[in-house]
């Protein structure tokens, strides 16, 4: 029987479930932030009243969505060999946009300072930096094969490329974007072949800088000293949202409170939509259900590295394992972060999360996957091929299996 789709189906349906489940627990979430942003001065609002938009965000979303699936789908008709193509060119200009919003970006009320406004329309110049750094590392690492073992032509370069993307991010106060980026390079350079101890110096690096920050920044410094204090009574922002967090999930229980029911979204949750939906959503749904989106991710980390594994060629495989890396890893820093189980980060759960920037950066990176998994039938026996290339990195250099 002919196969009606060439990629991966599992892992499609599998981030098309996180979109419909995004959808519907915006529509039930996010009626409190739409009255808020719909009638501001209103006094008593309520969604009989003409003046007042229950369903803001949901409609917002639902364009959002729209130009995201637009973008998904011209992504996957693009050959990989286009994005090898302008990968420098959009790493170049992603870091214009970056130093950008260092003079003219906007906060919106939070900490980080990392919106551009361009024609009324926001956008987050950080979210489109994890896909271009994923696709010029990638770039680089096959030009550059030779190399990636030596300090000075191989780990100094990688360096200086990943910190041309997360020094502008960091500087912008978004902690949590500058993390997820660094996961993505490190990994990416491992799979490559670098030298573990070149790993381990840059990561030394990476701790000591993060200590610095918490010592220096005051508002870092209370997300962990929030953090250590999840347990106790308190009102300082850090504390209270990791709190209120908590009370969510667990007042979910088994079953959850239904649809539109939760309490934690109107008065104590903050970001219930964004950064912290998937506790409002425990809240609403409960364990038996939440977990399913736990799954979800669970599963396209297992397709994505899976396609990496079986890629046509080096610059294919790290380009899986760069977004892969991406959407799992992010996932699972927000869940622990709704879960209490890490400082606030401030980024997004992918594919479900309340904002425009990284739904259709998101989307597009899984288009690229998706469309490397339509190349990978050949490579469908060869179950240690990601051991055997690894092992020719180190020894021969050689990128290509023959």
């Amino acid at each position: 029987m002919k196969k009606i789709f060439k990629f991966d189906t599992v892992l499609a349906l599998a981030v098309l479930f996180l979109l419909i489940f995004g959808l519907i627990m915006i529509t039930s979430i996010g009626v409190p932030k739409s009255i808020s942003l719909s009638a501001p001065d209103v006094l008593y609002p309520n969604c009989s009243d003409p003046n007042v938009d229950c369903y803001l965000l949901f409609k917002k979303h639902v364009f959002r969505l729209f130009v995201g699936i637009v973008a998904f789908i011209i992504a996957l008709k693009l050959p990989t060999k286009f994005w090898k193509k302008i990968s420098i060119f959009l790493y170049m200009a992603v870091i214009i946009l970056l130093f950008l919003v260092l003079v003219s970006g906007k906060d919106f009320g939070t900490i980080a300072t990392n919106w551009l406004v361009i024609f009324d329309t926001s956008f987050q110049p950080s979210e489109f930096a994890k896909l271009a750094i994923i696709l010029y590392l990638s770039y680089w690492l096959v030009k550059k094969r030779q190399s990636v073992e030596s300090f000075q032509n191989g780990f100094l370069p990688f360096c200086i490329i990943s910190g041309l993307i997360i020094l502008p991010i960091v500087l912008q106060n978004d902690y949590g974007s500058a993390m997820v980026i660094g996961i993505i390079a490190i990994t990416i350079y491992f799979i490559a072949g670098a030298k573990v101890k070149h790993l381990a110096f840059g990561v030394l690096l990476a701790m000591v800088a993060t200590i610095v920050v918490v010592s220096a920044v005051p508002h870092v410094r209370e997300r962990f000293q929030g953090f250590m204090r999840v347990g106790e009574e308190c009102l300082e922002d850090y504390c209270w949202q990791s709190q209120q967090a908590n009370i969510a999930v667990g007042s979910g229980g088994f079953w959850g409170k239904g649809l539109t029911q939760g309490v934690q979204k109107s008065y104590w949750l903050p970001q219930a939509s964004d950064d912290f939906i998937f506790a409002a959503s425990a809240e609403e749904l409960g364990f038996i259900r939440i977990i399913f989106v736990v799954l979800a991710y669970f599963l396209i980390a297992i397709r994505g590295y899976s396609i990496a594994n079986r890629a046509p060629s080096n610059f294919d495989m790290y380009l899986a394992v760069g977004i892969t890396t991406w959407i799992s890893i992010q996932a699972f820093i927000n869940i622990a972060v709704n879960t209490a189980l890490t400082p606030v980060t401030g980024i997004t759960l992918p594919f479900v999360s309340y904002g425009g920037s990284s739904l259709v950066a998101s989307l597009i990176g899984i288009a690229i996957l998706l469309n490397i998994s339509k190349h990978t039938t050949y490579h469908a026996n060869s179950t240690n091929r990601w051991r055997d290339r690894r092992t020719r990195h180190s020894q021969s250099g050689h990128y290509r299996r023959a």
